[in-house]
């Protein structure tokens, strides 16, 4: 029966649950080298940062909530077709073709691969290790009804635990102060840490991780729209707020480890060497915890979701099917050819991003523009022409690109927002009434 409550008990676990699949290895290793790079303006950065690697993900959940609970729903807005193709490459790209293998390399490289002797990377052990990790990610993934009770009461408390025990150590035993900052952080901490946190990607997995949100919601019973979009944004909240947390104190750690460990190339060895000299040997295993807590809780997410949408598109095949087959799927791409794979995949993601935020900023401006199609047809193709720009040149084509060159932030690869803005100014001056009614249906 459905009803119009929900505990705050039920929401705040909801709320661990979407932190823990915020939460990846990724996630983990950005704050780090901004705070490191970023030194004694590392504030400013990590303030940035926020606004875009917390404050578009927590959108993009509220957004999918009030568009109909799915990325689909949103999508259609456009068109139809636009919708279906926009979210299956959405789900593939970030899912089974990218995403979800990595969460098995990135946890082997990280927690595994240091205590084995000369061990050939890529042999017998990460076949091995990817074997488990995707049987565990597969299980846990089997039965949906209790993703909340194993994520958010179990694995996310784990996982919380593990980082206050590496980052604790930094605030406790700080390991020096701050530098001076460098790169972009001398002259713009600020947009150089919005840009950081934009290329995240979280706002993508937003619209990923919703529908896990979603029907974790509409599982306690509550299936009214007004009320979904109400405890989804309060569990949003609470990961929102858990995030900050995170980002700020890895951030912290790595603004005072300069001295201690010398400049880092990236988060994952500055976390490695920060864990190393706060905790010694046993620092590895804490870093190797906490890396393997925050991707399997991905893992899951991410196989749930895109299980999920594509059980529901394509129902020749159940849900349960679906989950071993991109468990299977993910499970062999993380042993060959990866690195091809994500050459492919990055390019593509880049494509889509933006088109993902001016998707979720006219989710919020739908009432005002009253839901004419034209609006978010002349905002996406201006978008959609950029991006296909910046992800040829994320693969190497840079002569179209350069076509670009003058439009304002185009280095910055935010050059789609002023086209995106006019193009949707002009859908709104075209004559016209409210689009038509997207035919896929509000479900529980």
């Amino acid at each position: 029966m459905s009803s119009n409550k929900i505990t705050f008990g039920s929401v705040f676990t909801i709320g661990l649950m979407l932190f823990a699949l915020f939460l990846g290895a990724g996630n983990m290793i950005f704050p780090p080298l901004l705070g490191q790079q970023s030194g004694d303006s590392s504030w400013v950065a990590i303030a940035g940062f926020l606004l875009t690697g917390v404050g578009l993900p927590l959108l993009g959940v509220i957004a999918i909530a009030k568009s109909g609970g799915s990325p689909l729903e949103l999508a259609s807005r456009v068109h139809p077709i636009f919708g279906i193709i926009f979210t299956i490459i959405l789900y593939l790209a970030i899912g089974p073709f990218f995403g979800i293998p990595r969460t098995a390399t990135v946890s082997y490289e990280i927690g595994v691969l240091p205590f084995l002797e000369q061990d050939s990377a890529g042999g017998w052990t990460l076949l091995l290790f990817s074997i488990l990790f995707f049987t565990v990610t597969a299980w846990l993934s089997l039965n949906p009804a209790k993703l909340v009770d194993r994520i958010g009461k179990f694995l996310t408390p784990v996982l919380v635990v593990i980082l206050a025990v590496l980052v604790g150590g930094a605030f406790i035993n700080p390991m020096g102060e701050p530098g001076q900052p460098n790169g972009g952080y001398a002259e713009s901490p600020f947009i150089t840490g919005f840009l950081e946190g934009y290329l995240t990607l979280d706002a993508i997995a937003a619209l990923v991780f919703a529908i896990v949100i979603i029907s974790a919601i509409q599982s306690k019973g509550m299936t009214e729209r007004k009320n979904v979009v109400r405890a989804a944004t309060f569990a949003g909240l609470i990961a929102a707020t858990g995030l900050a947390a995170v980002y700020i104190s890895l951030s912290y750690l790595g603004a005072t480890s300069l001295n201690a460990i010398g400049v880092q190339d990236n988060g994952g060895a500055l976390l490695a060497a920060s864990a190393s000299y706060l905790y010694g040997s046993s620092g590895a295993i804490i870093l190797g915890l906490a890396i393997g807590a925050a991707c399997l809780t991905t893992s899951i997410g991410l196989v749930s979701a895109t299980s999920t949408y594509f059980a529901k598109t394509f129902p020749g095949i159940s849900y349960k099917g679906f989950v071993i087959l991109f468990s299977l799927f993910s499970m062999l791409i993380a042993n060959v050819g990866l690195a091809q794979l994500i050459a492919v995949s990055v390019p593509v993601l880049v494509m889509i991003y933006p088109m993902t935020i001016v998707l979720i900023v006219m989710s919020f401006l739908d009432k005002w523009v009253k839901g004419k199609r034209s609006v978010y047809v002349g905002a996406i193709i201006p978008t959609l022409l950029i991006g296909v720009m910046d992800g040829l040149a994320a693969a190497g084509f840079t002569a179209l690109a350069s076509a670009f060159s003058f439009l304002p932030l185009m280095a910055s690869s935010l050059g789609w927002i002023l086209p995106a803005i006019l193009g949707g100014l002009i859908g709104l001056a075209v004559p016209g009434t409210a689009r038509s009614q997207v035919s896929a249906k509000y479900n529980n």
